[in-house]
């Protein structure tokens, strides 16, 4: 298989290039595939996301929680992720690292050169749904 280290992405009848916001989606699609990853990003861009999916017509954004540096054949992935309890932090990491490369160099051709996952929180189940304290004051 032909990558962009072999030249795929320019030859003499035109040069390919593929956006950030491209790889940002792939590296946040092949995130979310990752068993133990609950979300991606941190509080503020969760709370966004969730504003914009109540906005009729629109959709979520794939690239919540992702920033990526790309080259002319090679990239580098940041992603920022809420894990599950229980999962053990390790391996998740080391899945979500295998895939992100694996679906990244397969589906654009460009070298990874790595991926650094930032673990931000571990989700329990019943966390969104605290009830409101009292105020203590009035």
């Amino acid at each position: 298989m032909k990558t962009a280290k072999d030249g795929a992405l320019a030859s003499p009848q035109g040069r390919t290039s593929i956006a950030d916001a491209v790889v940002s989606k792939i590296a946040g699609l092949a995130t979310r595939e990752v068993s133990g990853v609950h979300d991606l990003g941190g509080n503020t861009a969760r709370a966004v996301g969730a504003l914009r999916e109540r906005i009729p017509g629109s959709r979520a954004n794939m690239s919540q929680g992702v920033n990526v540096e790309v080259g002319e054949r090679q990239a580098a992935i940041d992603v920022d992720l809420i894990a599950e309890y229980g999962v053990s932090i390790a391996d998740l990491a080391g899945g979500v690292r295998r895939n992100v490369i694996g679906s990244v160099e397969r589906m654009t051709g460009l070298e990874v050169t790595e991926v650094n996952i930032t673990v931000l929180d571990v989700h329990v189940d019943g966390d969104e749904l605290t009830e409101p304290t009292e105020p203590r004051v009035e």
